[in-house]
């Protein structure tokens, strides 16, 4: 049994899907209605809601003043608005996630604007990311004697290490079954427009947009590669005394996804013209590099701007970087909107 999505012409039938444990449905229709989530979509579900209560618990209680996870002369026992604000809103986006997956599992979530899915979802896959990546690395490299340098271990205390090991496994976990969950809904939403090359028909500002993300990007990635590999120069005082390998990896990964939009963003606006015969290679590329880019780059940002302390301040060329890192997510960005809305008007 076949059925077409509102999006798709006469004649363009979905992928068949009874047979796929992740989808079953009874009935049909374009809006979705009567299609209810195999056992395997259930079952990430599950895991994506449960992993945000970790993170819920902790937001909920230090908003309510408690200090569980938070040792004594951490700056986060200060009272101050931004720490409040900065707890609300973290709150809000983990508990959007729920949302997000109870969307991606109901009839009724085929029937939501395509903005108001793809934006909090490019978003969150943007944030979590860099968690996926660079979590397990760090822990490696604490099993091996990497980890943070001595200077790192004997700074001020922000957390307990308890705390980012249940905060970050639950992150890379909702990371997962969000992506699990995520595609086949696209697939049975938007499949046809996974098919074919990468080309964008039209729009004069879309090369030229592919081409400068291209220049900051690889701007970024080098900076950042920089960074990763020991260089200091750049750095501010306190980066340079605490550096180690989870400082590395950071930079590294930040590097990596400047990188992979960059790469991206190019093969969506040119991939025809070299030969590329697929777009969904292109299309994931410049999906995870730009959300990573954009969105680290505006909260390395913003966490930047909150610190009071001058010899923690970020220098201008760490502000530069993370311009460099929003400027290519954004104009990724805009590469990948073009080329979905130019593939939904075919």
């Amino acid at each position: 049994m076949t059925t077409r999505t509102a999006h798709d012409p006469p004649g363009a039938a979905a992928p068949d899907l009874d047979d796929d444990p992740f989808d079953s449905r009874s009935g049909g229709g374009s809006s979705g209605d009567g299609w209810v989530p195999g056992r395997g979509l259930r079952a990430l579900r599950a895991v994506a809601v449960a992993a945000t209560v970790p993170y819920l618990v902790l937001k909920s209680a230090w908003l309510a003043g408690s200090h569980i996870g938070i040792p004594e002369g951490s700056v986060l026992r200060e009272p101050g608005l931004f720490f409040t604000v900065a707890n609300a809103v973290t709150l809000a986006m983990d508990a959007t996630l729920v949302l997000l997956v109870l969307l991606l599992t109901q009839a009724w979530g085929m029937r939501i604007r395509a903005w108001l899915l793809t934006v909090p979802v490019f978003v969150a896959a943007g944030l979590l990311a860099p968690i996926v990546i660079a979590f397990p690395a760090q822990l490696l490299g604490g099993l091996v004697g990497g980890g943070e340098s001595e200077a790192a271990a004997a700074r001020e205390p922000f957390l307990d290490g308890w705390v980012y090991d249940v905060v970050y496994t639950g992150f890379g976990l909702q990371a997962l079954a969000l992506a699990g969950l995520f595609l086949p809904y696209a697939r049975r939403r938007w499949g046809r427009r996974w098919q074919g090359r990468p080309a964008i028909p039209g729009g004069r500002a879309t090369r030229p947009a592919a081409v400068l993300a291209a220049l900051t990007g690889l701007a970024v990635t080098g900076v950042q590669g920089y960074w990763a590999l020991g260089g200091s120069a750049g750095l501010d005082a306190a980066m340079r005394a605490r550096y180690g390998w989870n400082t590395a990896v950071l930079c590294g990964t930040y590097g990596l996804l400047a990188l992979a939009a960059a790469v991206g963003g190019v093969l969506l606006a040119y991939g025809a013209r070299l030969g590329l015969r697929r777009v969904r290679g292109p299309l994931a590329l410049a999906w995870i590099g730009a959300g990573g880019s954009l969105t680290w780059g505006a909260w390395l940002t913003l966490a930047s701007l909150s610190v009071t302390d001058p010899a923690k301040q970020s220098t201008f060329e760490m502000y530069l970087t993370y311009a460099g890192q929003m400027i290519t997510g954004l104009l990724v960005a805009g590469v990948l909107a073009r080329c979905l809305t130019a593939r939904q008007a075919e």
